[in-house]
């Protein structure tokens, strides 16, 4: 082995595993931005068999923010389900859709 690929390998084990996701997608908008969670909210239509009407709902769902990926307050994202990372996270921010300052004039 060179030198080169015994470096490799060593920023290979470093970087950390790429979460598997399944299970739904889910856009909002984020709400609180930590360190390496995000929160977004985003609202749904449900329907109340009782008054024969519907209802708008907010839901809000804890993410992790993948290393390398700069997301911020008011961005548009994308979000889907994978395996449970904590108590509270069970999904990973795919993309951003629309950046915050994506409307902003200079």
């Amino acid at each position: 082995m060179t030198k080169t690929q015994k470096t490799e390998q060593k920023i290979e084990k470093k970087t950390p595993d790429v979460v598997g996701t399944r299970g739904r997608t889910f856009e909002g908008t984020v709400v609180k931005k930590f360190d390496r969670r995000a929160v977004i909210e985003f609202d749904r239509t449900v329907k109340i068999a009782k008054y024969e009407r519907f209802m708008r709902k907010t839901t809000r769902i804890h993410s992790r923010i993948p290393a390398g990926m700069n997301v911020n307050i008011g961005d548009y994202v994308k979000v889907q389900e994978c395996r449970p990372l904590s108590k509270m996270i069970h999904s990973v921010v795919i993309e951003i859709m629309r950046p915050v300052n994506a409307g902003a004039k200079q």
